[in-house]
Order: C-alpha cells, then structure tokens, then sequence
C-alpha cells in the first residue's frame, strides 16, 4: 500500500506528534487508498505527505516513496494556468480560518500536465487550526475525449449543413436574378430541391436537439397509447408509396401484443432509423417481427419488442460494439452518423434496451424491447 506516515530522511520541519493517526486509517477502517479510482494526496497538520496512493502517483508520475514524507507543495508542486504556485495562493495552514477548502479547477503538474484537483482542509473546529489536507485529483483525458467528441459533433454537423444551404441559397439567387427566363417546370424543380434540402437542415437540427437532450438526460417522453404493429405497416405503407416493391417488405405480428404506452413520436423515431437502415444498407426482404416479450426491467410484466432485420451482408463482427456511438458508419453509409446512437438513446429513455446481431438470413438484426409503462399523466 502506497501509503506511510514518517517523513523522508533530511526533510525539514517540525516532527509530528506520535499519536497522529497512522495513513492507514486516513479512508476509514477496511477501506485501502490505493482502491480509491482518483489521486488521494493527505498532508498533516505540519503539511507534510503522510498519504500518496497509487492513483496519484499514476497521475502526477511522482514515486510515492518519494512524495511521503515531504512537504506539500513539494511533492505536489501545481500551478495554475497563469503559472502561480497554486499553494502559496491558496495558503490552506494560515489562511481564513473559515475556509474549508478549494473547489475543483484545473492546475498544471511540472511539464505542462493537466490536472483537475480539490483540496478540504479539516479543522480540529470551525475555525480551528488545520489538521489534514485531503487533496483529490482527477486526469483530465475524459474530460478531453468529451471536448473532442464535441468538436467533432460540431464539425461533422457543420460539414452536413454546408451542402444544402448552400443549394439553397444557389437556386433563390437564381431564381431572384433570372426569374423571368426559366420556364415553370424548371421553376417547380428548383423550388423542389430547395424544399428537399430545407427538410435536411431541420432533420439535421432535430439530430442536435435530440443529442443535446439524451446526453443531458432531459428527453422528454409523452407517452400515450401505441400500437406497434399499426406504427410499423404505416412506414411500410410510405416506403411501397415511394416506389418500393411491396414484397421487399415481411411484416409478422404474434398477437396478442400488450397494451404499450410509449412516445408515438419517438417509436416512428427508431422504427424509421431502422426500417431506412435495413432498406438503404441492406439487401433482399427486410423482415419486421413485432412480439410480445418480457420486459428489460424487473418487476415489470411484459414488454413489446420489434426486430428489423434483412439478407444483405450484415454487419462486421468487429464493428458490433460500435454501431450506437456517435459518428459510426458503415462502409456504405453517408450521413452524419449519429442515427444509431440517436435510437439507442430513445429506447433507453423508455427504459428499453437494443441490441444489434447477425440475422438468420446473413443481413443485420436490430431488436428493441420496450416496457409497458404506464401513461404520461401516472408517471
């Protein structure tokens, strides 16, 4: 254990009582610093380290044996963004006697490392002298995965938006500086794809929103009464009456299903995702299997689960794990990639789970199980 209470040989400073508290018992009886998941850094009541577990070394790649033992702000020498020694700015041992310690914020290790750290001063009283520093760190790489996912976001997003903003500004420039000298027809067609490519960008900002929503955890659910077999043979219906062959499509329902209660909005949602998906990507009859099934959560009755699955190519085995994150696309796949986990998001909010495997006919296989709930007004 990583931990120790004697200072190195040579360090300077007053001795500390012999009846100080051994390190050991710094994180209560039974419990071992070095289990602890962020950097635990305890200096006593003269500011020496009497505690460096393991996850603090990893982060500030400073030997415990060599932090143990000295003073603070020597074995933990931070310094804020502007380059000030973060400990003579905060002074924990002759500062405000009130103060209880510093809130997170982010510090620098010698050679430029980032770090988010906070300190707690404990006081033998209120306004008692400070008898420990309890100093938590945290690397910052998560913290940087999410700032560069954002960007990405942003960056794809706005990649996405170009192409068809810029059709439409192209053909109302057009249509505003010639309008006399195009026929009706090439009027009805310009007018058309402006209206097509308007679509996308509100399609597009719908994705962010919904985004936006799931990664916060506000989605909103309005759940009323659904009929899932109904939901599915409506988006059949729009896909034969956009030109597909009505045998491209085998819709099986096992009835009888359970009365669901579920975001209609949302259900069209997923369904559309996966139905678009299975068509576009997929090859052969694209098969859509609605079930009753137990549901995903105990205590809970039943449940509905919906399988779309088709005879195409499938899906990678090694890309299995990352079809629901954002950006992921298939080797075919245009877009902006953020459908999937769009879906996945909806369903969890209903408190359902989705899986994607190998159909039986060699295609992909999405299900998706969802409870039955209770109304909106009973939640």
């Amino acid at each position: 254990m990583s931990v120790g209470t004697s200072r190195a040989p040579g360090a300077s400073g007053p001795e500390r009582p012999p009846g100080d508290r051994p390190a050991g018992d710094l994180a209560g009886p039974g419990i071992d610093p070095d289990d602890l998941p962020d950097g635990l850094v305890v200096a006593d009541e003269h500011g020496y380290v009497v505690c460096f577990n393991a996850a603090a070394e990893r982060i500030t790649a400073v030997p415990a044996a060599e932090a143990l033992g000295q003073r603070l702000d020597k074995a933990l020498p931070l310094e804020d963004l502007e380059g000030r020694r973060w400990w003579q700015l905060t002074d924990p041992y002759s500062g405000l006697a009130i103060r209880v310690g510093q809130p997170e914020r982010n510090l620098l290790l010698p050679g430029g490392r980032e770090v988010l750290a906070s300190a707690r001063y404990v006081r033998s009283g209120p306004t008692g002298p400070v008898r420990r520093v309890v100093v938590s760190l945290r690397d910052t790489e998560a913290r940087r995965r999410t700032e560069r996912s954002h960007a990405e976001l942003i960056a794809t997003v706005a990649h996405e938006l170009r192409s068809p903003l810029t059709s439409v500004k192209g053909f109302t420039a057009t249509l505003l500086a010639k309008w006399t000298r195009f026929t009706d027809d090439q009027k009805r067609l310009m007018l058309e794809t402006v209206d097509a490519d308007a679509d996308r960008v509100t399609r597009l900002i719908a994705e962010l929103l919904d985004i936006s929503r799931i990664d916060s955890g506000r989605l909103e659910l309005r759940r009323q009464p659904v009929d899932m077999g109904a939901a599915v043979g409506r988006h059949i219906q729009a896909y034969v009456a956009a030109g597909q062959p009505a045998d491209r499509f085998l819709l099986r329902i096992q009835q009888p299903l359970p009365a669901l209660w579920a975001d209609p909005d949302k259900v069209d949602q997923v369904l559309s995702n996966l139905i678009e998906n299975a068509v576009r990507h997929g090859e052969g009859t694209v098969t859509i299997d609605v079930t009753p099934a137990r549901s995903p959560r105990e205590g809970e009755d039943t449940g509905t689960s919906v399988i779309v699955s088709d005879e195409g190519t499938g899906i990678p085995e090694e890309s299995m794990n990352r079809v629901f994150t954002r950006f992921w696309r298939g080797s075919k796949r245009g877009g902006t990639g953020l459908g999937l986990y769009i879906v996945k998001g909806i369903v969890e909010a209903h408190g359902g789970v989705i899986t994607v495997g190998r159909a039986p006919g060699g295609g992909a296989e999405f299900r998706f199980t969802l409870p039955v709930a209770v109304p909106a007004y009973l939640a």
